[in-house]
């Protein structure tokens, strides 16, 4: 699996209803050959499959958080393509202050929080980072 099929995924997890030409668009490539990559990615077993979800399906991934990140020079926006691309990573922010960016991340387990977290931390321009986990939602 690569950064686009990444991209794919989490684009698709966001709005599993787009049409290959809108996911085309949106990551920039042909429609034939984000055809030809969702078609690798279930047959491959990447993606186990589709489902329609009702409002009561929905629950928020068991572990939560945001990862603020510091950045090195004009890396940002190369930071944010690749954080995009992070199936974990449900929304990634630019903001001002002592912080770049900011990455939400859910995941089922802290073991699979720490591994998102790590794989971040390697990311190349990504300088410094502080993290901390959403303990409850009041609204």
């Amino acid at each position: 699996m690569d950064e686009l099929d990444g991209q794919l995924i989490a684009a698709l997890r966001r709005n599993g209803r787009a049409t290959l030409s809108e996911l085309a668009g949106l990551l920039g490539v042909t429609r034939s050959t984000l055809r030809a990559r969702l078609d690798r990615l279930v047959a491959g077993g990447e993606i186990a499959g589709f489902t329609v979800l009702t409002r009561s399906d929905i629950r928020p991934d068991a572990v939560r958080g945001l990862m603020m990140l510091e950045t090195a020079g004009s890396n940002a926006e190369r930071v944010m393509k690749r954080l995009s691309a992070i199936p974990e990573v449900v929304a990634v922010h630019s903001t001002n202050g002592t912080w770049d960016l900011i990455a939400e991340i859910g995941t089922d387990t802290l073991e699979g929080f720490d591994q998102v977290l790590f794989s971040i931390r390697r990311l190349d321009g990504v300088t410094r980072s502080e993290t901390n986990l959403l303990l409850s939602t009041r609204r």
